[in-house]
């Protein structure tokens, strides 16, 4: 919680609100988002969709059109050039800050395949999109893992 603040500006530290398991808590938020993304891998495995752990080609990655999906791939891309700007400048609250935004436009998609069905990411009726869409959660579970390792808090794979 401190690393999600400025060092120059006050923190109001709040227990009740650290315990929460709510979208307020931004540790609890970016760790959801983790663990959301391995639900994916989980229920393809479940549903026996087969996938790639790495080296997925390019014309399976061509069906990531949506903007939201382009959205992810443009944050992730962000990620080692911010983590160096932070280290360089000594502020860790931007990993915390980006690690939010990534989260956020993570759940964002997700909710999107609430709506409409297509958007999901497991569509068995397309199995190549569903193979890029596996590796986009993929790729967010590794980017998220990775700034939470940088800010000392475990990554999960699962939340109850």
């Amino acid at each position: 919680i401190m690393l999600t603040r400025k060092n120059d500006v006050p923190l109001d530290f709040d227990f009740a609100k650290v315990m929460e398991q709510s979208k307020d808590n931004p540790v609890f938020y970016v760790q959801y988002a983790h663990a959301r993304a391995h639900s994916v891998m989980r229920h393809a495995k479940e549903e026996g969709i087969g996938y790639q752990e790495s080296g997925i080609g390019a014309e399976v990655l061509s069906s990531l059109t949506h903007p939201e999906e382009l959205r992810l791939i443009r944050l992730m891309c962000n990620w080692p050039r911010l983590v160096e700007q932070a280290a360089s400048a000594l502020e860790p609250h931007r990993v915390a800050f980006y690690l939010h935004d990534l989260a956020s436009a993570f759940h964002g998609f997700w909710n999107l395949g609430n709506d409409d069905l297509s958007l999901r990411f497991l569509v068995k009726s397309d199995i190549t999109l569903t193979a890029a869409r596996i590796a986009l959660a993929r790729a967010v579970s590794l980017v998220i893992a990775s700034g939470l390792n940088v800010l000392g808090v475990e990554p999960v794979e699962e939340m109850r």
